[in-house]
């Protein structure tokens, strides 16, 4: 394991990331035996330290809930992060561009909790019977930490992720929402625009077969420590299509290049 002062050493690294906009190295490169708990280890110290600034958590995001996902990154459970007060976006409002590294946006349904879910035990019906509403969301992804390591290719790992809080940057709820028992949210379906082209879809089944299987999951998984979902907090429950790069343009050989100035939100789906 690593001891406190990398652990420390870490998430003040990732702070200073996320402020000038500079990812570090990967956290894989430089600790290559470091393991998930000592990934959420960094990312505890890192939310210590944005809380002790004032910041507040306001919601939970779960990530890695596909299995394809899984199997990408060699994983076989969700990662979570926490989503702080600054991080809302009102729908169908602007989000600044220069806020980010290189954003990425994900489709997810987003429970809104009437009654606390404290684990072990907690069941699928549990978040159901505990949310007030669901809503259509979209979360923004960015990356503190470099993607692709520039001198050996070296893609970033679950533990670089995990370190970055679950890659968490923003969220937008929208749409109309609505009771748990309205309808089958297992059948809720996004499209996905960037501009007027259709990126992806997907279907919220995708989400361990039901959305709130993800939220059940999260409650169970910060059982031992000691740490529950409160009344009031939003969880986006797991993305059912894939990151797409958000705010870049094309130069005239059709590569992607970073855009500039402000980020359009799109509206995002509607259950019915």
């Amino acid at each position: 394991m690593l001891d406190d002062d990398a652990v420390a050493d870490a998430a003040r690294r990732l702070l200073a990331a996320e402020r000038s906009r500079e990812p570090i190295r990967q956290l894989s490169l430089q600790y290559p035996d470091m393991t998930v708990e000592d990934a959420y280890r960094v990312q505890r110290a890192l939310v210590a330290a944005k809380t002790a600034e004032g910041r507040t958590v306001r919601a939970r995001k779960i990530g890695l809930t596909s299995r394809a996902m899984q199997q990408a990154v060699a994983i076989t459970e969700p990662d979570y992060g926490v989503i702080f007060d600054d991080m809302f976006f009102a729908d169908g409002g602007v989000v600044p561009f220069g806020r980010f590294i290189r954003p990425r946006v994900e489709v997810e349904l987003a429970f809104v909790l009437d009654q606390p879910l404290k684990g072990p035990g907690v069941t699928a019906l549990d978040v159901l019977d505990a949310t007030r509403w669901v809503t259509p969301a979209l979360e923004i992804l960015d990356a503190r930490v470099q993607m692709s390591d520039p001198e050996t290719g070296h893609l970033r790992t679950i533990v670089d992720t995990i370190s970055d809080n679950a890659a968490d940057a923003g969220i937008v709820t929208g749409g109309r929402a609505v009771r748990p028992d309205a309808c089958d949210l297992r059948r809720v379906a996004a499209v996905l625009y960037v501009n007027e082209a259709i990126e992806e879809t997907g279907v919220a089944a995708g989400v361990l077969g039901h959305p709130a299987n993800g939220v059940a999951w999260l409650a169970n998984k910060l059982a031992p420590h000691d740490e529950f979902l409160p009344a009031g907090q939003v969880i986006l429950s797991g993305s059912f299509t894939r990151p797409v790069f958000v705010g870049e343009r094309r130069d005239p050989r059709g590569l992607r290049r970073p855009g500039r100035g402000d980020l359009p939100v799109p509206l995002g789906p509607r259950c019915s």
